[in-house]
């Protein structure tokens, strides 16, 4: 009999963010074990806190809201091996797998037979669990980013689909679409996200510092280099690397980023050493890039080593459904910025913006929602009269003449 299945666990780990009732339950039932507990919100705080704790028993979610599970707990018995573990569906009440726990089964068992109950009844409406699960995470946003239209869903599935894995992802969009924000949520969704996320806009650093802003250089390595410096590719090393505007990137250093994406490895300006990292990559760009491959601009062979799995977002215009939902959500993140009560769009404003053709996209449609803000001056409701249209007020009053 292994040792660990009569030891009383001493300080516990719960990670059961979805369910509050059960969390609840099992809380209860640990103290009458006498056993300490921290929670945690998700499978990346989980990972985060036993860096900084050592616990003896993990009571982890199946349906984690940022994380695969299974990663989560592979992660957690690399840190710490003797860990004991139960792995518990929250949707279902049951236990889907357990280590060293055999002494505490039957009080976990208790403290599920609520949620058991609780699954009965939804599942009484004709639908599987597993149909309610599908349901309940189809929609589930991602972190960081508001969207709510069937693209946005879409986008979301893949998302979350490539984020666990370090598979290379291409975004591909026009710019305002938000790239950045996806970029962000695929490194706060993988296991890496407890490890840097490293941005660099390749159209914002001049050709000539390009190489020592990536790679890095030691000292002396050219004019000016005073001190050695660690490139950003380095900083990287564990965490995800995200490359912005990557088909402006000069031929000459695209050569270089092939060899670093081959061998997955680094070397400073000036320097001999070679140093191995290891670094997930993600690239955005609003340009298509095997048009430019066709004219000789982008290499074939760093194409295809980016485009692994190949992201699109929409522009603003094909997703309208989305543009009233995203104005309020806007607005709403302005009133909270501000210390302000709730204000609200008067419906005369929907028409106009859901006209707009939005070039600018998100970024455009945001920054017109924080210019009427501003405008409103605390007025708890943005009419027509807070906004800007110049020409395009004219042009939608002749479209629309009910408006004239």
């Amino acid at each position: 009999m292994n040792a660990h299945i009569d030891r009383q666990p001493k300080h516990a780990l719960i990670v059961l963010p979805t369910n509050t009732e059960i969390c609840r339950e099992i809380v209860e039932s640990l103290a009458t074990q006498n056993c300490f507990f921290t929670e945690s919100s998700g499978g990346a705080e989980a990972l985060s806190q036993i860096e900084n704790t050592r616990f003896d028993l993990v009571i982890l979610d199946r349906w984690l809201p940022d994380l695969d599970s299974t990663d989560v707990l592979r992660l957690i018995r690399e840190q710490l091996p003797d860990v004991a573990h139960v792995m518990v569906d929250s949707r279902t009440g049951e236990i889907v797998e357990q280590r060293h726990c055999d002494n505490l089964l039957p009080v976990l068992l208790r403290s599920m037979r609520t949620v058991q109950r609780s699954a009965a009844i939804m599942a009484s409406d004709g639908r599987s669990i597993g149909e309610l699960q599908r349901t309940a995470t189809a929609c589930e946003p991602l972190p960081g980013v508001a969207g709510t239209g069937k693209s946005s869903e879409e986008l979301a599935s893949l998302v979350r689909l490539v984020a666990r894995r370090s598979t290379t992802v291409l975004i591909q969009g026009e710019s305002g679409t938000g790239k950045e924000l996806i970029a962000r949520a695929i490194h706060q969704l993988s296991p890496r996200c407890a490890s840097p996320l490293v941005v660099v806009n390749c159209a914002a650093i001049p050709e000539s510092l390009l190489e020592s802003e990536l790679f890095g250089h030691v000292r002396g390595a050219f004019t000016g280099a005073m001190q050695s410096r660690v490139g950003r590719i380095h900083a990287a090393h564990l965490g995800t690397l995200f490359l912005d505007e990557i088909g402006d990137l000069p031929l000459g250093m695209q050569a270089k980023l092939l060899r670093f994406l081959q061998e997955g490895e680094v070397q400073r300006l000036g320097s001999e050493d070679v140093i191995r990292v290891d670094v997930r990559v993600i690239t955005a760009t609003n340009l298509e890039l095997e048009n430019r491959c066709e004219s000789g601009l982008f290499r074939h062979d760093l194409y295809y080593r980016l485009a692994v799995f190949p992201l699109h977002i929409s522009p603003l215009r094909e997703r309208s459904e989305e543009i009233i939902p995203l104005a309020e959500h806007f607005l709403g993140q302005l009133c909270r910025e501000s210390g302000m009560r709730p204000a609200n769009l008067d419906p005369e404003v929907f028409p106009y913006l859901l006209e707009h053709s939005w070039p600018g996209n998100v970024r455009e449609l945001r920054h017109c929602l924080e210019r009427a803000f501003i405008m409103a001056d605390g007025d708890s409701v943005l009419r027509l009269g807070h906004f800007h249209f110049g020409n395009i007020e004219k042009n939608l009053r002749q479209k629309l003449p009910q408006l004239a």
